[in-house]
């Protein structure tokens, strides 16, 4: 898979802390042996900024870096300042919709529980309207069409020839939960049907007799970069979404999701529920 700027961005951030920690300097000391302020240099090592490729060059020689170190992280900060299809939209993205567009376009896999809502790589384009009316009410028409627009567009990285691998543990509340109306509901149900049959995709479903369970606070994703280092979870709130990036965060999601999949159905008896739903009158 072809690493983007934004990983790139990460890796370097996460590099340029583990270098400076093997050196035993602190953040003002560094700065200051390459011209840097004490902000700046946080800043790079949080992934906060793009980093400039000289500044790279000079905290590595400082660091005692190997030649081979140093080439590869001036490499990945030149790429770090390659933009994502999206940046030519002509309209603005919310502030996390954009994140979460940057960061899905380079994930290796997405692992989401999906509580009130079929996931939105797996939303058909009607039943996406039907989402984002009910969600904005006082959003115009034409920004609920942009949304959608971008919904749809996201949904091209599963054609890729390298697709992440898609895995959505599902509540059986949002399939039974009518969006759009009966026809709308059944399309979706029969596109996620048909999605699941594809080897980069896994769906299973979380039923009523499951009782309580490890997210019963709400859907979330897991977004897995190329390293364990470099996932984020995404959580849904009301108005957009909070990322969490720390190792307690991720370790707490992550453990989570393991218990929803295990609780949930297996792939053939969570199909065979959808087909269930999608017959019912």
């Amino acid at each position: 898979m072809a690493v983007g700027p934004t990983t790139r961005r990460r890796q370097l951030g996460a590099d340029l802390r583990r270098l400076r920690d093997r050196k035993g300097l602190t953040l003002e000391e560094a700065g200051a042996r390459v011209g840097i302020s004490k902000a700046t240099l946080s800043r790079y090592e949080t992934k906060e900024v793009t980093v400039k490729w000289p500044a790279v060059e000079a905290l590595c020689r400082e660091y005692g870096a190997s030649d081979e170190e140093r080439l590869a992280l001036v490499e990945l900060a030149k790429g770090a300042k390659i933009q994502g299809w999206w940046r030519s939209l002509a309209d603005p993205i919310p502030d996390s919709m954009n994140l979460m567009l940057t960061l899905e376009d380079e994930v290796v896999r997405e692992d989401h529980y999906a509580c009130m809502y079929i996931p939105g790589l797996l939303q058909t384009r009607a039943y996406a309207e039907a989402v984002h009316r009910a969600s904005e009410v006082q959003c115009p028409e034409r920004e609920v069409q942009h949304m959608v627009d971008i919904r749809m567009k996201r949904q091209e990285l599963l054609e890729r020839a390298e697709p992440p691998h898609i895995w959505c543990v599902i509540d059986e509340a949002a399939l039974r939960r009518r969006v759009g109306g009966r026809d709308v509901m059944q399309h979706q149900l029969q596109h996620l049907l048909s999605s699941a049959q594809q080897p980069h995709i896994t769906v299973q479903v979380l039923p009523f007799s499951t009782g309580a369970h490890a997210a019963a606070v709400g859907s979330f994703a897991v977004l897995r970069g190329p390293v364990p280092e470099l996932d984020v979870v995404y959580v849904d709130l009301l108005g957009g979404g909070l990322f969490m990036e720390k190792r307690p965060e991720l370790e707490r999601y992550r453990l989570a999701f393991e218990y929803l999949s295990a609780q949930a159905l297996d792939l053939e008896s969570s199909a065979e529920l959808v087909d269930r739903i999608v017959r019912e009158p």
